[in-house]
This record gives C-alpha cells, sequence and structure tokens, in this order.
C-alpha cells in the first residue's frame, strides 16, 4: 500500500455531502453524544509515521455479561519510540444501560489493556456460556477469560496465545475440525520494528512506507486442547505454507460443504483463502477460485471484509475494502465456492473510488430481507488534501443500499445525519444496541472519539433475531449456517466470530423480513454435524434455539 500510488490520476471528486430525507427507507442518527461513551482513540504517534500507526485499529460488539444488551469493546493505541504521554492510553469496555446510554466498565472488568491494539475478536473458547476477548496487538497478544461474574482474567500465558513480539491484524475464532471447540486463527502483517523502520519523502512529507518494504510475517492457527489451552498448529495445518500482509479477515463455509474456510485480505499481494479438508488441514486456493486479485488482475491494498448472502442466492458472497484509487470489491459465490467480481455490475463501491475504505459490513439497515453495504472512509496522511484535493484524511462514510436487483445505490447523502459525521474512519461493526429489531453501528475513529449511529428507519417492516445454543457445537454456534424461509423470502447466514477491519460483531444473527409476518422454518446446520429444524416462528422476535431440541425459546426466556 505504498502511497507512491497517491500519484495514479483518481477519476472521481469527492461528493459534497449535504444531507436531506429524499424517502430513502434507511435512516442512522448520530447518537455519539448522547451515548456516553467518552473514550478517545490514540494511534500513538510522535511525527516518525512508523507503519504500525495507519493500521488501527478494530473494535468488538458483544454480550459479555449475558444481559440480553449489547457491549461496546474498543482498542486503543499506545505511546511510540518517541511519543511521551501524561496517562497511558488503554482499550475500553463500556456495558450497555439498556436506555440508548453505555458505562465504562473497562477498571471493573478488568480489560484495559495498553498494549498497541490492532485487531480483537469474541469467543467462547472454553464453552462455559461467556465469550472470552483475544486482542491481536502490535506486541505480545492477549486473550482475556469471561469470568462469568462481570470481570475478565488475563490467561494469555497459561493458554499459550501470546504469539510473541510481531505485528498483528485481524483474529478469528473458529471451530476447525468440528470437534465443539473453538481454535484461534491470527494474523500477521509484516517484519516490521524501530530498527527496521524504512520511510518514504514525498515533497516535504514524511509518508508511511508499504508492505512491499518488508517481509511478510506467516499467520499463527491455535489448535484448541479443550483443556483452556492452545497448541501452535500452523505447521501442521498447513497455514505458515505461505505468508502474506495479513489485514481484515473472516472465517466462513465459501462452498457450502459444511467446513470452515478462512479468507485473508493481504495488502499489496494476493488474498489467500484457506480451504478446510474437513480435518482441519488448509490449502491455499485464493487464485484458483477467484478470490486472490479483482477483475483487472490486481492485487489490491485490501482492508476489510464481511460475507453474506447479497443476492438471496443461497450462497454466501464477500464484499471487501481497497486502498485509494481502487475499487473495492464485491466477490459474488457462483456456487461450490468459485467467486466472481461483479463490483462494476452491481454498482458496489464507485463513489468510494478514490478514498480509502477499512470496515465495511454486510448488513440490511431496512429490513426489506436485502442486504446492504456500509463502508468506513479515511486516509492514512493528515496533510493528504495537499497532495490530492479530491480525497481527505477525515471523510464521510458510505452507505450502500440494496436495490433488490443485483445493483446498489449510494444513499449516503440522504440516510440521516449519521452519514455525515466527518472522521478518520477504520473499524466498524454492526448490531442491534437497543434490542429495537434495527441494526446500529458502531465506528472507531483514528485519534477521535468513536462514531455511534443508531438505526430509525420506519418501522413498517417485519424482522427476527437468531441467537444459537451448541451442544455438542460449540456454544455460540460459530460456523453454524443457518437459512430462514418466510413465505417467497429465502435468506442464509452463519454465525461468524472476528469480521470486517480487524474487528467482531453479529454473534446473534439478524434477518429482515420486509412484509412478510411469518417464519416458517428456520434450518441450522452445526459446526461438527447435525441439523435442526425449527418451523412456525413469529416475527419481530428474538429466539434462542438450542441444538438437539427443534423447539424455539424466547431470548427472553432462555437459560443460561
Amino acid at each position: 500500500m505504498r502511497i507512491a500510488c497517491l500519484f495514479i490520476v483518481v477519476f472521481l471528486l469527492i461528493p459534497v455531502r449535504i444531507w436531506a430525507d429524499d424517502g430513502c427507507p434507511i435512516h442512522l442518527v448520530d447518537w455519539s453524544d448522547r451515548s456516553g461513551v467518552t473514550f478517545v482513540h490514540t494511534d500513538g504517534g510522535s511525527g516518525r509515521a512508523y507503519l504500525v500507526e495507519f493500521m488501527v485499529a478494530g473494535l468488538a460488539l458483544l454480550d459479555y455479561d449475558n444481559d440480553g444488551l449489547i457491549d461496546i469493546y474498543l482498542l486503543n493505541g499506545a505511546p511510540l519510540r518517541g511519543t511521551v504521554v501524561r496517562q497511558t492510553p488503554r482499550n475500553a469496555l463500556y456495558r450497555n444501560n439498556g436506555d440508548g446510554t453505555f458505562t465504562d466498565v473497562t477498571e471493573r472488568a478488568g480489560v484495559g489493556d495498553a498494549g498497541y491494539g490492532l485487531g480483537v475478536v469474541a469467543g467462547d473458547y472454553n464453552n462455559n456460556g461467556f465469550q472470552d476477548l483475544y486482542l491481536n496487538n502490535f506486541g505480545p497478544n492477549v486473550l482475556y477469560r469471561n469470568n462469568g461474574d462481570g470481570t475478565f482474567t488475563d490467561i494469555t500465558s497459561q493458554a499459550g496465545v501470546d504469539a510473541g513480539d510481531l505485528f498483528g491484524a485481524g483474529a478469528a475464532f473458529l471451530d476447525r475440525n468440528g470437534d465443539g471447540n473453538l481454535d484461534l486463527y491470527v494474523a500477521n502483517y509484516v517484519d516490521f520494528c524501530y530498527d527496521k523502520d524504512v520511510s518514504d519523502m514525498l515533497r516535504r512529507y514524511r509518508f508511511y512506507a508499504g508492505p512491499q518494504d518488508y517481509q511478510p510475517v506467516p499467520d499463527i492457527l491455535f489448535g484448541n486442547n479443550g483443556d483452556g489451552t492452545f497448541s501452535d498448529i500452523s505447521q501442521s495445518s498447513g497455514i505458515a505454507a505461505v505468508a502474506g500482509a495479513g489485514m481484515g479477515m473472516i472465517c466462513f463455509d465459501s462452498n457450502n460443504n459444511g467446513h470452515t474456510d478462512i479468507f485473508i485480505c493481504n495488502d499489496k499481494g494476493a488474498n489467500f483463502l484457506w480451504k478446510n479438508d474437513g480435518t482441519g488441514r488448509f490449502r491455499e486456493v485464493g487464485l484458483a477460485v477467484g478470490l486472490a486479485f479483482d477483475v483487472s488482475g490486481s492485487a489490491n491494498g485490501s482492508m476489510g471484509v464481511d460475507a453474506g448472502d447479497f443476492d438471496n442466492d443461497g450462497w454466501l458472497d464477500l464484499f471487501m475494502t481497497d486502498f485509494q484509487a481502487e475499487m473495492p470489491v464485491l466477490y459474488r459465490n457462483l456456487g461450490r465456492g468459485v467467486f466472481q467480481d461483479v463490483t462494476r455490475r452491481a454498482d458496489a463501491g464507485r463513489s468510494v473510488f478514490p478514498h480509502v475504505n477499512w470496515g465495511t459490513g454486510l448488513v440490511d439497515f431496512d429490513n426489506d430481507g436485502w442486504r446492504d453495504i456500509f463502508i468506513a472512509n479515511g486516509h492514512l496522511l493528515p496533510e493528504i488534501e495537499q497532495l490530492d484535493p479530491r480525497t481527505s484524511y477525515r471523510l464521510p462514510n458510505t452507505l450502500l443500499r440494496n436495490r433488490g436487483d443485483g445493483r446498489f445505490e449510494d444513499v449516503s447523502d440522504r440516510c440521516g445525519d449519521g452519514l455525515a459525521v466527518v472522521e478518520c474512519s477504520k473499524g466498524a461493526a454492526f448490531d442491534d444496541l437497543d434490542n429495537n429489531g434495527r441494526i446500529d453501528v458502531v465506528v472507531l475513529n483514528a485519534n477521535s472519539r468513536p462514531t455511534i449511529l443508531r438505526n430509525q428507519s420506519p418501522v413498517d417492516h417485519h424482522w427476527i433475531q437468531i441467537r444459537l445454543r451448541g451442544v455438542t457445537s460449540n456454544r455460540d454456534g460459530v460456523g453454524a449456517w443457518v437459512r430462514v424461509v418466510a413465505d417467497d423470502l429465502t435468506q442464509v447466514a452463519e454465525v461468524h466470530s472476528g469480521r470486517s477491519y480487524q474487528s467482531h460483531y453479529g454473534t446473534r444473527l439478524h434477518f429482515g423480513l420486509g412484509h412478510r409476518d411469518r417464519v416458517q422454518q428456520v434450518t441450522v446446520r452445526w459446526a461438527g454435524g447435525g441439523v435442526d429444524t425449527f418451523t412456525d416462528l413469529a416475527v419481530d422476535r428474538r429466539w434462542v434455539l438450542t441444538q438437539g431440541t427443534g423447539q424455539p425459546l424466547p431470548e427472553k426466556e432462555r437459560r443460561e
């Protein structure tokens, strides 16, 4: 992602964002000042423009205390060499109060890591019913075990997952072999340290170097031993065979064969798809299945990714964000795990071509049964406007509405004041923060406060939310494939642990239903095997589906 590419001719101008309610069915309101979230991010920079500064950072949305409300965990940077601070920056956990506000519980919970946070994932690695947190840092990583009483314990050393003194990126939990225990994939960027710093000078500005100035570092796969510890199985699983400059990632079943594969966004190199052979061993097949490059054969500055069935054909597609003067890529799954770049045909991102894009989500914001696309925007260099007036360090984010005909439309300037916020946005995560059946947004902004967008779209469409409970499968159903049938509408989704740009969200699955007022059938194919069918579910409710029962329970009646 070398900044010399800034001189590539950019053909599109920055859109002038003047918000107007022009009949758009999506309405996102900036709730940041009313949320009680006072966290301020720092990249720890001292003016030397170290490579690590532009990689910040992800966030996690999770229900850490099992009260049915989604909480917010925000990563922070740390002082880099030459930086002097009065107060040490730390990560922050905000508990959802259920009234649109959040309370900082970081100190009580014990999750205020002071390391340089880059990626984060939540997952119940020990199947005790409470989600744990794993932090992928610049430097040693951290595993926080959820104690179930509102507190966490740092068990990194005992678990064996600190990963050494590396330059981290995305992370994900997955059940690679269907044994009911969540394994841990840890993406790494490049072999960077202070003594290996490479800098570029363009005009009078200091620039970040790119991944091509450093050696890539192989990613790590930790196998869950089932006793609270992990073993490094990178070599035996095949993951160590190829190295790339990893950034965002997602684990998903690319070919509907019941085995979880792994997609890695690599910066300025071929993306990886690690295909699972069913035993937990992997082979890299990105080029063969159409995911290594874009339609022109270019290796993009790949950033973040989400998986979702945007055209409701029963196959999970991928949307990936990219660097400036590159189109984001919508990879349509043609079936059997072969993908095609349909970005231009779908008009999925033309308006963000001039900008650097980071976090993203395939999310149904208006509950019409079609997944929309959210894109977080922001450049690396605060002075970029003086070099290229067609982009900016701080930018509004972008919302592409799914028209339901295979195409998207940019509705950013008419879907509420939430898309008028101007920041350097990085991580983005999506969930129903107020339990009103509409998906909200949290964005981590570099060197600023986060943005919290409340979804106040009209309520004339129905919805259903599903939380899975595994028995022989892992507790949260990570890797489970779910099909929802409501009259003429059939949708599929998976439970993912780790996605977007180095972030986590969406353990509770959300399906918009349009005007359909009944769900006839929900089918769950569990990771590790087994299929359950649940019938006749009421809409506009949250349901818990437990493996082996066939009986859905309203979430308010669930028993932990």
